[in-house]
């Protein structure tokens, strides 16, 4: 039986040069320009035929980590999926290893890499009904092939689609009834279209072992974006115990480890159902980096994750890993800076659904999304893509010192100009919203009454923040909403250049934007109770910071994010768990107690509106009444704090005040 599929397997290969190795993305260079960074795809080819070699039955393959699509462009799309005879990610290193050029897969060495090339093919189709893939339905497909050389993955770009328009997709074992899950993704619109609306969820912070992600299946159950876009900790690379213990079991540094983490963070057991159902456009996994807890297909999300590395990362190191030879042989696992970064950024491009990016002069991923007359997404790396020294837990003093340096950057001087760029042509080409996504709060935040400054947000780079202020505001560039994660709790901010230009805190005239920071998906925040602890801390936030208008940092959640060309609004929303109503009496012992907060201990459907925010367009500022003078937790400036606890169950609809027993998962 096994010959006969080989030998149509041999068949296959030899009569379809066009829909073969070459139609799968992963098998190529991460930069167009260094064609030789890619896999060897005719070795591979010959690899395959070589006398016996045995392929794999369709039975004996499974997707293991369903379908999710990314990267939109108004006629193309990316689809991503996993085909597989185990979900254990591919144990070698060659494609990384050896003497090879960096980033090279041409050698000798992947000859023995894996003697069985699986074939897939992939239909995108108009609707989800039972006929779904019949001939008149299917509007785009192909072929394409895999193998352990990129660890069983796939990605394709699916051609010939119309702008904004919903679509399904799917792919099979070539020749068999193997099927994937049915995906839906959603193309970008035209730069110059008309486009009346456009809605984005926002997340960051995804900790696999700190608890369940329920924030992606409920906003994928509400159903109310286009596009996903995630901010930043999309894996975290330290290994943690618990009922979610990380795969590996330790901190990871090989393409190995990379590849397995990447696999757990996105295995169907993983998600709630956020990853198949929108386009999402990756970001740079910053310093650490999350998942989605199921699909939300058009991946529109961490616009293009950064490759995550490890925490607190810069151009030379991170905050655990230096090129020192101390960090190397002493407190390291013998694995340099540049090692693990080959081995992230490998297993990150074959993980996420993302188009080939020039890698050049670094990591580069950082690109615009011209959506439409309505909006410019402008997509920064503020992690890894020559960026300066950054606080690593040790040379917190020495950041104090230089934090305001003219000569330190966040993006390093190309994107930095890009970036300036970018920003300008947004304004000369008519887009009414310049929406920046980057991974950590561009405001200042003044930490405590003496005015401490956290080095790892934009406050560690003041030149390079006072920079882009100046270019907003001499080229007369408004209507900028930033978006920003990483610190675990939601904030809400002119974005105003104090001390430099009048800004009015009570009207917010003065300021050039807004910004919009999430808070995680699972990773911890403050701590309780949430009265008065997490009460107090936001309060004496926004009693520092003039041009903040809303903290809050005890709930784990997400935002959506609605543009029309009139105005912008962010729905801020919390997850707490399950649990039984509250009386009166329990409701007053769960806001003194902690109760009525967040919980990710458990997998659950509910969801609990916690603020709307508004921006009319050309004002520069958030509307007043903050957020209509009322929020459900945290502090607001003018407002007033009703904690109703009245929370969503997205999986049956209905409403009810809830508590919980415990927040996050023990690790």
């Amino acid at each position: 039986m096994r010959s006969h599929a080989l030998l149509y397997v041999t068949v296959l290969l030899a009569a379809t040069a066009t829909s073969s190795f070459d139609g799968n993305i992963n098998y190529g260079s991460p930069s167009r320009r260094h064609a030789s960074l890619g896999i060897d795809v005719g070795l591979v080819k010959r690899r395959s035929m070589k006398r016996g070699n045995v392929a794999h039955q369709p039975s004996e393959l499974s997707f293991t980590h369903g379908v999710a699509s990314g990267d939109p462009w108004p006629e193309s799309v990316i689809l991503w999926t996993r085909i597989a005879p185990s979900s254990e990610s591919d144990k070698s290193e060659v494609t990384v290893g050896g003497t090879a050029p960096l980033y090279s897969h041409d050698t000798e060495k992947y000859i023995k890499a894996d003697p069985n090339p699986i074939c897939v093919a992939w239909k995108v189709f108009k609707s989800k009904c039972a006929n779904g893939t019949t001939a008149g339905n299917v509007v785009a497909n192909g072929k394409a092939y895999t193998t352990s050389d990129i660890d069983y993955t796939v990605k394709v770009e699916a051609k010939g689609l119309k702008p904004l328009t919903e679509y399904f997709y799917q792919f099979n074992v070539c020749g068999s009834d193997n099927k994937s899950p049915i995906g839906r993704t959603k193309t970008a619109p035209n730069h110059d279209d008309a486009v009346s609306k456009l809605s984005f969820a926002v997340f960051s912070c995804s900790n696999f072992p700190n608890g369940y992600f329920n924030a992606y299946g409920n906003a994928a159950r509400k159903d109310k974006h286009d596009y996903v876009i995630h901010l930043g900790d999309y894996i975290y690379e330290t290994g943690k115990g618990g009922e979610r213990a990380t795969t590996p079991s330790t901190t990871i540094f090989s393409l190995y480890d990379y590849r397995t983490r990447h696999g757990q963070a996105r295995y169907p057991s993983s998600f709630p159902r956020s990853g198949t159902n929108m386009c999402s456009v990756p970001y740079r996994p910053g310093p650490a980096t999350a998942v989605q807890e199921l699909p939300l297909d058009p991946y529109l999300g961490r616009p293009r994750s950064v490759p995550q590395f490890s925490n607190n990362g810069y151009r030379d190191g991170f905050s655990a890993l230096n090129n020192t030879e101390d960090s190397f042989l002493n407190k390291g696992p013998r694995v340099s800076v540049d090692t693990r970064k080959v081995n992230a950024v490998r297993a990150y491009f074959e993980w996420m659904p993302i188009r080939q990016a020039d890698l050049d002069d670094g990591l580069r991923v950082w690109r615009s999304f011209q959506m439409g007359k309505l909006l410019d997404l402008i997509i920064l790396d503020t992690r890894n893509y020559d960026r300066s020294i950054t606080s690593l837990g040790w040379n917190d003093g020495y950041i104090d010192l230089i934090h305001d340096d003219p000569s330190r950057t966040l993006m390093g001087a190309r994107q930095e100009n890009w970036f300036y760029r970018s920003l300008s042509q947004s304004k000369e080409r008519g887009a009414t919203w310049r929406i920046v996504g980057n991974q950590i709060i561009f405001s200042r935040i003044l930490e405590d009454d003496a005015g401490a400054l956290r080095g790892d947000k934009w406050d560690g780079y003041v030149a390079n923040r006072n920079r882009t202020l100046q270019h907003m505001y001499d080229n007369g560039i408004d209507n900028n909403i930033f978006l920003a994660g990483d610190s675990h709790q939601n904030w809400v901010s002119d974005l105003a250049w104090l001390g430099t230009k009048d800004y009015d805190k009570e009207s917010g005239e003065g300021a050039v934007g807004v910004e919009f920071a999430g808070t995680a998906v699972s990773s911890s925040g403050q701590k309780g109770p949430i009265e008065p602890k997490a009460g107090d801390y936001a309060r004496g936030m926004i009693k520092r910071n003039e041009e903040m208008q809303w903290q809050e940092g005890y709930y784990r959640g997400y935002f959506i994010l609605t543009v029309a060309p009139e105005q912008a609004t962010a729905q801020f929303y919390g997850t707490p768990p399950s649990g039984p109503p509250l009386g009166r009496h329990e409701r007053q012992l769960t806001l003194a107690g902690g109760a009525g907060s967040p919980s990710v201990a458990t997998r659950n459907g509910w969801d609990m509106p916690l603020a709307n925010f508004t921006v009319q367009a050309n004002a520069n500022h958030v509307s007043r009444p903050i957020a209509g003078g009322k929020v459900e937790s945290g502090a607001i400036r003018g407002g007033e704090v009703r904690h109703t606890n009245c929370t969503l169950n997205t999986e049956t609809g209905e409403w009810r005040a809830i508590g919980f027993e415990q927040m996050f998962l023990q690790t």
